[in-house]
């Protein structure tokens, strides 16, 4: 006798299936990147990220009412400063290329946007790594203050969420602390807790001109192999004041993604990170798939993993497919 149950009665209309929709993607589950480039003086396309570009910071705050026109509630600022040293000093300059577009865009938006800004080196100094580097070893403690220090004048800039990328041990607890010697409790702070040593990176530095000039960045970053590992860099993070975790990348992780989630009473970020779209936009160019649809299945894999809030080079494009813009 056939089973009662019939799995395709709920799936037979489009009503239906929306109506038994156990994950619900919005656009307010995503986070724009943004590069902003101070050498710039008009848009730049970045070749291995099909429309991707890097803009100067004449245009972030453009950029950010077109976001939020979207539907977007948060954008990521990374920068791309004219000029770099081994001390990393425009990453904490009160006129940097971040600290300026972070005022444009508070005086264009308000608190319409969250303003996110990534808390690194590795665009800053000479060496291209996330930390300060001497005869070719990363330091982890004196990074920290320069850290600390740029996540500083970000905050006082404007920016609602600093969101350090360095894997530099203690990160957080610098961050924290210096945020709040400075009268700037109220700012968050959303790491990149598990940021793996991962081949999905490559188009990222292209975009921020931030590939290491000697050596790789496995001495610092989790191994892809290490689940518990990577779980204890987030429970630090928990530890040390952190207000959001972050797994990264997001498609190849989706299980540390659900595992933070059941464990920790924070939200979740995850990072789809510049080789996923790179992967998705390069198929769907050779006409091997389609890039909208694959798009909103890897966001909506990622949600369905655990993940609150989802950073990704899609986030504009799946707005405007999910109808949410205004």
């Amino acid at each position: 006798m056939f089973p009662a149950h019939r799995a395709r009665r709920l799936r037979r209309s489009a009503a239906l299936r929306d109506i038994a929709r156990e994950t619900r993607l919005s656009a307010h589950d995503l986070v724009a990147p943004v590069f902003v480039d101070e050498g710039a003086s008009e848009p730049v396309e970045i070749k291995s990220m099909p429309g991707i570009r890097r803009m100067p910071p004449s245009m972030a705050a453009r950029e950010a009412r077109r976001l939020s026109d979207a539907g977007l509630k948060g954008m990521m600022l990374f920068g791309l400063p004219s000029s770099k040293d081994d001390e990393g000093s425009q990453a904490h300059a009160r006129g940097g290329v971040v600290q300026e577009a972070v005022r444009a865009v508070k005086a264009e938006t308000g608190d319409g946007l969250a303003v996110m800004t990534d808390v690194c080196l590795c665009q800053y100094t000479l060496s291209g790594h996330c930390g300060l580097a001497r005869d070719g070893a990363i330091l982890n403690d004196e990074s920290n203050e320069i850290l600390a220090k740029t996540a500083v004048s970000h905050a006082e800039a404007g920016a609602d969420v600093v969101c350090p990328s360095a894997m530099m041990d203690g990160q957080v607890l610098a961050i924290r602390s210096a945020l709040d010697g400075a009268g700037l409790q109220d700012t968050a702070v959303m790491s990149h807790s598990a940021k793996h040593s991962s081949s999905m990176y490559s188009p990222f530095r292209d975009a921020a001109e931030c590939a290491p000039r000697f050596g790789d960045r496995k001495t610092y970053q989790v191994p892809y192999t290490n689940a518990r590992e990577a779980m204890a860099e987030m429970a630090a993070d928990v530890e040390e004041g952190v207000d959001i975790v972050m797994v990264k990348p997001a498609l190849a992780y989706l299980d540390l993604v659900y595992r933070a989630r059941e464990r920790f009473g924070v939200p979740v970020a995850a990072y789809s990170v510049s080789g996923e779209y790179a992967l998705v936009s390069a198929a769907a160019r050779m006409g091997w798939l389609d890039a909208d649809a694959a798009a909103l299945e890897v966001l909506g894999s990622i949600k369905r993993a655990g993940a609150d809030i989802i950073v990704t080079y899609f986030a504009e494009r799946a707005a405007a497919l999910l109808g949410e813009g205004r």
